[in-house]
């Protein structure tokens, strides 16, 4: 099966290991070029920015080692915003051919009052980031974007400002934040959206 290389990008106090059953179920499924990338630090103190500088950065490198031309990217939590970022302000709709969301504050989130660092600021909602990103007229270019949320996310509050303008949105019943991306039917639903 010919594929694209895949990116997957963690949210905050996170790591590349948050995939590590998604990445299971990738390999197993025949995709190759699977990379679970580090953000650093993940604590949210970097501005969303520079977090997306990172993922720029973490695409070329798959693209000149994989010979690819195109990748897609699974983001999960703050990590959907730092994607959005990398493909709304840095050139990102060029090379991503689809971009899977999972459980992103993409309008925000209450939980984001609970800590002041850079990032939290960023994800609360009306904040300029976020006012930013979500006036653009042409948000994804030709990129195919979907967006798996839970009403039952209580990190993402309301969990409704998961579900993005001009994108496939898919409501799963997850049962709390942290379970999202590791959940066997959201899994089996990513993998089926990435083979298309």
């Amino acid at each position: 099966m010919k594929t694209n290389p895949i990116l997957l990008v963690h949210g905050i106090d996170d790591n590349g290991s948050r995939f590590a059953r998604l990445n299971a179920v990738l390999l197993q499924n025949g995709f190759h070029g699977v990379c679970a990338m580090n953000i650093l630090p993940p604590d949210g103190t970097l501005a969303i920015e520079s977090m997306a500088e990172q993922v720029a950065g973490a695409v070329q490198g798959l693209l000149k080692e994989h010979s690819a031309r195109q990748v897609d990217i699974v983001a999960y939590s703050m990590g959907s915003l730092v994607t959005r970022y990398y493909l709304q302000r840095l050139g990102g709709k060029a090379v991503v051919r689809r971009f899977v969301s999972i459980a992103g504050p993409h309008h925000g989130t209450l939980a984001a009052y609970l800590r002041n660092n850079l990032a939290c600021r960023q994800m609360r909602p009306g904040s300029a980031f976020l006012n930013d990103l979500n006036g653009d007229e042409d948000l994804w270019g030709g990129v195919e974007v979907v967006s798996y949320w839970t009403p039952l996310d209580l990190m993402i509050f309301p969990a409704v400002t998961s579900r993005l303008a001009r994108a496939d949105n898919r409501r799963f019943w997850v049962l709390a934040h942290p379970f999202t991306v590791s959940d066997q039917r959201l899994m089996e639903a990513v993998v089926k959206t990435l083979k298309k």
